[in-house]
């Protein structure tokens, strides 16, 4: 298990460029399993969650060629189904979340799909009932192990229907999506995530000749076709790194530059800062972050406490508020913070107030932040990631910690950054590897 020793106190101050988008690139790489055709797919982030999905494609017998950094080809032309189906692939799923999405592309292709109860973080209970509702409504057989965790999906050939989704899942729908390209007749999705991640899938079907509609909306509309052929697709930065970068220039000061940005894509990200007081200035494709010794929390016109949380895109994305919740501990004013999709997200906050922060857990899925104006800095601690977005978090605290942390289990920083230490290091951040 490897741990970081960051020095905190340390400003950074440069420019940095994110990453492409981790959710989109586990989508579109399980999109390639629809052709026998080669998909060239460029920028993608070579991050341990990502890497293990590319291993278990190759495994299914994906032909896989990486050209050079981020930049693969994947032709799934001798694929075997019955892999699929195996212990050791039930077993590698299990221990990566984005695997999920492979049941659409193996049903709608092959006719057949074991679904695995997936990995990830450990935030809570995450359900897969959208997934096996969506293939079930465009005509496959389900038999449960609800034993083993287990779902197989079996369908001679998916129908188009109408359905409308229980909750807006974004891997639910990019799932469904690719099930229903191949299926007979018309599909429309209601109640769809419109994330980014599920836009760019959209549009990497159509290119590859599916039938997409309603892009961007929550009401999708797909024209099943028989077959698609390759295409070339670059991901998109990731959203989600952008804030990271944003919250770590705030904790830090000096300046930094986020290029190759489009501020658009961002939907409610650069608000949520904003609403803590921080100056964002934006210029064609970067965002620039000033140095700020002081930031002072909004209020709603009322004069009532502000709250932020998440929701459904395009509000606010739940993986950025554990960086959102570290930037506000060193704001002027109060903050409600409300996550409410994972009931065990939060719990990360017990080390910040081991930290010195002053936040108040009020249950699983609320906390209040009171801020220190920059009067009283952190504390380092030693500490451990429990996963990607609360790892990321600490973090942050601990580059603006006086005196040196450690984080250990830091491998669920790198499931989602990829080198982030070296990366920050090139900025001014004092942090080892061990």
């Amino acid at each position: 298990m490897a741990s970081f020793i960051i020095e905190g106190g340390h400003p950074l101050k440069g420019e940095i460029t994110p990453q492409g988008a981790k959710n989109e690139a586990l989508e579109v790489i399980c999109a390639t399993l629809l052709t026998d055709q080669e998909v060239n797919i460029g920028n993608i982030p070579e991050i341990l969650d990502v890497l293990h999905l590319i291993e278990l494609m190759r495994n299914l017998g994906v032909s896989i060629t990486r050209h050079s950094k981020g930049s693969f080809t994947f032709k799934a032309e001798n694929i075997d189904p019955q892999y699929a189906t195996s212990e050791d692939f039930m077993t590698k799923c299990a221990t990566l979340r984005g695997s999920v999405m492979l049941v659409g592309p193996l049903l709608a292709r092959f006719g057949m799909a074991v679904l695995a109860k997936p990995g990830g973080d450990k935030i809570g209970r995450r359900r897969v009932d959208t997934h096996l509702y969506g293939m079930c409504q465009l005509g496959a057989q389900l038999q449960s192990d609800t034993l083993n965790s287990r779902y197989t999906l079996k369908a001679d050939k998916l129908r188009g229907t109408h359905m409308i989704l229980d909750e807006a899942s974004v891997t639910g729908t990019a799932n469904i999506i690719m099930a229903s390209v191949l299926a007979k007749g018309t599909t429309t999705i209601y109640n769809a995530a419109c994330e980014p991640y599920v836009q760019q899938l959209c549009k990497m079907l159509n290119n590859m000749g599916a039938r997409i509609s309603g892009i961007s909306s929550n009401l999708l509309t797909i024209e099943g076709v028989d077959k698609l052929h390759g295409t070339s697709h670059k991901i998109n930065a990731d959203m989600i790194e952008v804030g990271s970068f944003i919250g770590m220039s705030v904790m830090l000061g000096g300046g930094l530059t986020i290029n190759d940005v489009c501020v658009k894509e961002l939907g409610n990200i650069p608000k949520a800062f904003q609403r803590l007081g921080i100056q964002l200035e934006f210029g064609e494709n970067h965002i620039h972050i000033p140095e700020q010794s002081h930031y002072q929390i909004e209020t709603f016109l009322d004069g009532s406490f502000m709250t932020i949380d998440d929701a459904p895109w395009p509000g606010l994305t739940p993986d950025l508020l554990s960086v959102l919740i570290v930037v506000a501990t060193q704001a002027k004013g109060t903050v409600l913070f409300h996550q409410k999709m994972f009931e065990s997200r939060l719990f990360f906050v017990d080390r910040l107030i081991d930290m010195g922060a002053q936040i108040i857990l009020c249950d699983p899925h609320r906390a209040v932040v009171v801020g220190h104006d920059n009067n009283l800095r952190l504390r380092a601690r030693r500490m451990a990631s429990p996963d990607i977005r609360a790892g990321i978090a600490l973090l942050i605290a601990a580059l603006s910690a006086d005196g040196t942390s450690r984080i250990d289990n830091v491998e669920q920083i790198d499931r989602g950054y990829e080198n982030v230490d070296e990366r920050l290091n090139a900025l001014g951040a004092k942090i080892k590897r061990r």
